[in-house]
Parts: structure tokens; C-alpha cells; sequence
């Protein structure tokens, strides 16, 4: 491997990718133009369906939201930044916190895409106590990291299929749920879980600056270079001069008490229903385990108005990608293109055909809840007229492949894409001069090596 290729390549894209919300315009446009081409669609069927997809996916955008948010709020309780302090203390080079962060990473995201933000924190330490560590490299690596999401707990679609009632029961498409042991406990999703555990890590070494360093000092715009942390908001009054208010503001007991009942319901949840959770039920996990973790309701609400200061562009920008998705709803344009790679698929090539189709549709719809919705109705029927006279266990590992083969694409592109980095910047670029298309160039190779072994994995490996 040419020494400094993650350099150049990191050249290349500052040179031509633009500000995130800049490329959710563009791709507006060029989805409006697609839509008039392809489907014949009129200017005026593309602006209501713009306007009408802003509104679509709030629900699911909230959704997305609580799981950031609360991810960062546990991030942000004293006893996960004390074990921060030790875990820094014990690395001193800049190899050894480049693997720690891909690895620690990973196995964060696979308890739930929202511990990005821990990753994060915790990167953003490291590279202030380490010298030596490439700012912007690091900054790639953690994101790197948090693609793994998608063969873990909170992978959106197959906790979609798993939840009762999803759209397509509602549509007739699918008789009932399809648990997560068939998807995410997979042989096929336990061999990407490897390949990001293992291959991953040793790609991104690779593509490592060995020359002309950025450090986070050299960066910095804020005499502070430290992440945000949680406030301690006090003891309030002294204790003879507390009013009942001040008392319940700091009352343990009480957080505690609920925090405790709300654990407790999602134990019995898990024990009475079999372990398959769904997003609702991780988002309520981590908010009462957060409420656990910070003690007090002052505490609580600090660490949670801190978590929400990193969701701005998220809330900004996510209606703008829902009018994309309007647009190719309301014309049809997402189903036509899912349609034609049905048409031309074998049941054979389809699960890899949903791959690259899930990757494609994914800088249009950069969130798998939203472009499953688009594609998930014209796939699944492929699925059905390809699958002939096959049982229903067959049928459900056929429909399985399909959605996880969209999943990985859509993740996969992620790398890509810089909407999602909106999760990572708020933490690790407050303060310092550092864009999106500083670090994208870090991450071109790991994308060709994924685009290669996922997509033969998705072929090859079975499902069940």
C-alpha cells in the first residue's frame, strides 16, 4: 500500500464534497429531475410530494433523535467519564488509540447506534492527552466505527420487521413479524459483524497518515479543547436552606424509584416476550438507565440539555432528506427503480441486487428506516414472485437476505454520505476547525474493501 494514500485521497474529497446540507440540496434537485425523467412526473407531483415527505418521518426521526440523545447522556454520567479518564491514561500512542477507538467503537454501536457519541467523547479525550494522534484521521476512524451499527441491537430494519404491526403486515405484504434471531442472529450477519471487528481496523491502519500530523491543538479555535461534559449543576442551597424544591431537584430517591420501575418493565418485557427489541424499547432502556446513572434530576436534565446541543443539524437537515423520500414516493420514482432491478434479478442475484440498490437510494434517503419504506413494498414482492412454490421458512430466509442485503448497502454508503457525521462532529469538532470533507477521504478504501467482501458475503453466506 503507497505510503500517504489516505492523504491524498483526503485531498481529493475537500477539493469536491460539499457541506452536508449542501449535498441534501443537490441531491433535491437531482432527485426532482430523476423523478421528471424516469416517471414522467409533473413539476407540480414533485413539489407536493416534497412538501408533504418534510412531514413524513417524524415519528421515526424522533426516534432517531432519543437514541442519540440518550446515547450521549449515559456517555456523559460521572461514572462513564471516570472510566474514560482511566482508559486514556493507560494508552500512549498514537497506534494504540487509532485500534482502540475502531474497536471500542464497534462494539459500542452494536449496543446501539446512539454510543457513537461515547466513542466520540472518548476519541476526542484520547487526542487530547496523546500526542502525536492525527486529529482528522481519528475523526474518520470514529466514524468508521459507528457503521457497524447495522449488524447490532439497534439495526433499524430488522427491528422494523420485528415489531408488530410495521407497514408491511399493515399492507398485506408480510403475514407477521420476522424475529431478529432470523436476521441479526444470522450466520450471514455474524460474518459482516467480523469483517468489521477484524478486517475494518486493519484497512484503516493502512490509509494512516505517517507524515505532516494534525493535531487537535493545531485545530482548536476555543482556548477549551476539552468535549463537553456533564455540568454538575451543585447541591443547590446549603442543607438547612433547601426549599422542598430544591430537595426534589436533588432528590436521588426519587429518579432512582422510577428509574428502577422502568428497568424493571423492560426486564419483564424481555423475560415474558423472548429477547426481541425494538426501537422503542432501546430508546426507554437508555433513558432510564441514563436516569440511573446521573442520580438526580438536576443531573439528569443537565447531561440531557448538553446531549441535545449535538442534534441541531440532524433536526435541521433530516426533514430535507423526508421531502427526498417524499419525492420519489409520491411520483412512484422509488418504486420504479426497485421495481426495474426486480425485473431483471434472479433469485439468486436479487439479494445482491438490494445490496447495491440499498447503497445507491441511500444518498437520496440517508436513513435505513425511511429507504426501507421506499424499497421494502416492491421488494419484498420480488421476493414473493421469485421464490416459486418454497415453504414459509424458506420464504422468511429469502425476505431476511433481502433486508439485511439493503441494510448493509445503505450503512455501507454512509461512509460516503456526510449526513451522519452530524453525529459525530457536534462532539468532536466543537471548537475546532474541522468540515466533513477534512476526513471523507479516509474513508474511500475502507468503502471499496466493505463494497467487495460484504457484497460477496450477502451472495454466499446463508441467512439460516
Amino acid at each position: 500500500m503507497p505510503a500517504g494514500i489516505g492523504v491524498r485521497a483526503v485531498e481529493w474529497v475537500r477539493r469536491w464534497l460539499p457541506d452536508p446540507f449542501v449535498f441534501a440540496l443537490l441531491l433535491t434537485l437531482a432527485t426532482a429531475a430523476t423523478a421528471a425523467v424516469w416517471v414522467g412526473a409533473t413539476p407540480l407531483e414533485i413539489a407536493e410530494g416534497w412538501y408533504d415527505g418534510f412531514w413524513m418521518l417524524l415519528s421515526f426521526g424522533m426516534q432517531m433523535v432519543l437514541i442519540l440523545v440518550t446515547g450521549y447522556a449515559i456517555a456523559l454520567a460521572a461514572p462513564v467519564t471516570r472510566l474514560v479518564d482511566r482508559l486514556a491514561g493507560a494508552l500512549t500512542s498514537p497506534g494504540q488509540v487509532y485500534l482502540f477507538v475502531l474497536v471500542a467503537g464497534t462494539l459500542l454501536v452494536w449496543v446501539s447506534w446512539g454510543w457513537v457519541v461515547l466513542t466520540a467523547v472518548l476519541a476526542r479525550e484520547l487526542a487530547s492527552r496523546v500526542r502525536g494522534v492525527d486529529y482528522p484521521y481519528l475523526v474518520a476512524a470514529t466514524y468508521l466505527s459507528s457503521n457497524a451499527w447495522v449488524v447490532g441491537l439497534s439495526s433499524t430494519i430488522p427491528l422494523l420487521l420485528n415489531t408488530p404491526g410495521n407497514f408491511l403486515i399493515e399492507a398485506g405484504l408480510l403475514g407477521g413479524t420476522i424475529p431478529v434471531g432470523r436476521t441479526l442472529g444470522s450466520p450471514l450477519n455474524l460474518a459482516v459483524a467480523a469483517v468489521y471487528l477484524v478486517v475494518m481496523p486493519a484497512v484503516m491502519w493502512l490509509v494512516r497518515p505517517r507524515s505532516g500530523i494534525v493535531e487537535l491543538g493545531d485545530l482548536v479555535e476555543s482556548p477549551d479543547p476539552q468535549p463537553p461534559t456533564t455540568a454538575d449543576p451543585g447541591r443547590g442551597p446549603d442543607v438547612a436552606g433547601r426549599t422542598p424544591a430544591d430537595r426534589m431537584d436533588h432528590s436521588v430517591v426519587l429518579q432512582a424509584a422510577v428509574a428502577l420501575i422502568g428497568l424493571g418493565t423492560v426486564l419483564h418485557r424481555l423475560l415474558s416476550r423472548g429477547f426481541n427489541p425494538d426501537l422503542n424499547l432501546m430508546i426507554f432502556t437508555f433513558l432510564m438507565l441514563g436516569l440511573l446513572l446521573h442520580r438526580t434530576p438536576a443531573r439528569a436534565v443537565a447531561a440531557m440539555a448538553k446531549a441535545c446541543s449535538n442534534i441541531s443539524g440532524i433536526v435541521f437537515q433530516y426533514p430535507f432528506y423526508a421531502g427526498i423520500m417524499g419525492i420519489m414516493m409520491a411520483t412512484g420514482l422509488g418504486a420504479a427503480i426497485a421495481a426495474w432491478v426486480a425485473s431483471v434479478a434472479t433469485p439468486a442475484s436479487l439479494p445482491v441486487a438490494a445490496f447495491v440498490l440499498g447503497g445507491a437510494v441511500n444518498f437520496a434517503i440517508p436513513s435505513a428506516g425511511g429507504e426501507w419504506a421506499v424499497l421494502g413494498p416492491p421488494l419484498v414482492e420480488a421476493v414473493r414472485s421469485l421464490a416459486g412454490a418454497v415453504g414459509p421458512a424458506e420464504l422468511e430466509a429469502r425476505l431476511a437476505r433481502v433486508a439485511m442485503a439493503v441494510a448493509y448497502g445503505e450503512t455501507l454508503t454512509n461512509l460516503l454520505q456526510p449526513f451522519f457525521l452530524l453525529a459525530v462532529l457536534p462532539v468532536m469538532g466543537a471548537g475546532v476547525r474541522l468540515r466533513a470533507r477534512d476526513l471523507v477521504g479516509y474513508l474511500l478504501l475502507p468503502f471499496a474493501v466493505l463494497l467487495v467482501i460484504v457484497g460477496a458475503l450477502v451472495a454466499l453466506v446463508p441467512i439460516g
